[in-house]
C-alpha cells in the first residue's frame, strides 16, 4: 500500500507518533511518504526530554521512508530542511495525495 503522511503541526508528541506509525507502515511493507508543511518544518526544533523527534524521524529515514518538506513554508520562517528531506513545492504534495492509497494528516 502506498501512504501519504501530512504534517503541519509542531506538536512534539504527534510528531513523534507520526514518524513511529510511519516506521511501523515501513516495517509492514508499504511505501510511505512524508510532506512537512506549515509548523512541520520546523522538524529539528520539535525534541524534548519525552519525546525524542529526530530519533523517531531517523528510524523512519533508515527504514526507507522519504521525506519532502515545502519550501515556501521554509522560506516564510527563514530556515534550511530538515537533514535528509527534499525541499519540495505543492506539486509534490499533490503527487504523494494523487497516488497515496491512504493519506492522514498530523
Amino acid at each position: 500500500m502506498k501512504i501519504g503522511v501530512v504534517i503541519y503541526s509542531n506538536d512534539s508528541e504527534t510528531v513523534w507518533n507520526a514518524f513511529r506509525f510511519g516506521s511501523f507502515a515501513l516495517g509492514m511493507e508499504d511505501e510511505v511518504k512524508f510532506f512537512l508543511m506549515d509548523r512541520g518544518v520546523e522538524l529539528e526544533k520539535f525534541d524534548t526530554a519525552q519525546f525524542e523527534v529526530s530519533e523517531k524521524y531517523r528510524d523512519f529515514i533508515e527504514g526507507g521512508g522519504k521525506v519532502f518538506t515545502c519550501g515556501t513554508c521554509l522560506g516564510v520562517r527563514k530556515q534550511k530542511a530538515p537533514r535528509f528531506s527534499t525541499v519540495a513545492t505543492l506539486k509534490e504534495l499533490y503527487e504523494i495525495v494523487k497516488q497515496s492509497d491512504r493519506l492522514i494528516t498530523f
